[in-house]
């Protein structure tokens, strides 16, 4: 089976990455990790690539005078290595618009809500000031709007009594781990795709497991 190849950006210690990697490893998962690469030189999870066998690239921000020529290198970077499709995995960078067209439909990130509640940053501390019972993760196709495009899958988690940020943050982390693998094997295998703004997931019983919780 031909694999779709990907490159992976993170920033820290890529705990997604991770989740990748091992589902990688599955002869019939459909993505290669040709590229793990960080704009933080002392990014954790560029060792724990490396220690898989994979390769990596450092595009520090700080070596460019703006955001644009950061982009262009990281793009090149990544072409470099063949990738077909980028996954964000914990890449702390807001990318211009000019990054996200030129990838359209094929960067993925995924988000510690279930957009569109909670874009942006602290969603777990803000879901439980909110009072929700139901809280989770989103993987979508990224736009140039911050925590916006096209969802690929969603997973909840409940609220509990007594949950702090950090243990709710916890379960939804392991939500994270196994959602992201699911959604980029639909992406890689052409069974996500966009039309109008919406994903169309064209295996219909995968879609029913991405509304459930992965731990069930």
């Amino acid at each position: 089976m031909a694999k779709t190849k990907i490159a992976v950006l993170i920033s820290g210690r890529g705990s997604n990455m991770q989740a990748l990697i091992e589902a990688a490893k599955d002869e019939d998962f459909p993505a290669e990790i040709v590229l793990v690469a960080s704009n933080n030189p002392d990014a954790a999870g560029l060792d724990i690539a490396r220690a898989a066998g994979i390769e990596t690239e450092v595009v520090n921000h700080r070596d460019f005078d703006d955001r644009e020529a950061f982009e262009e290198a990281l793009d090149s970077t990544i072409k470099l290595y063949g990738a077909r499709i980028v996954c964000l995995a914990g890449f702390m960078r807001i990318l211009t618009p000019w990054f996200t067209e030129r990838w359209r439909d094929l960067l993925i990130n995924i988000h510690p809500s279930l957009l569109p509640a909670f874009k942006g940053l602290h969603t777990h501390e803000r879901a439980l000031e909110a009072g929700v019972r139901i809280h989770g993760c989103t993987v979508h196709y990224v736009r140039p709007e911050m925590d916006d495009g096209p969802i690929i899958g969603q997973a909840a988690v409940p609220v509990l009594p007594g949950d702090t940020a950090e243990t709710l943050s916890n379960r939804v982390l392991q939500a994270e781990h196994a959602l992201y693998a699911q959604c980029v094997a639909l992406a890689c295998s052409g069974k996500a795709r966009v039309a109008g703004e919406r994903v169309r997931l064209q295996v219909r019983e995968f879609g029913a497991e991405l509304l459930m919780n992965p731990h069930d």
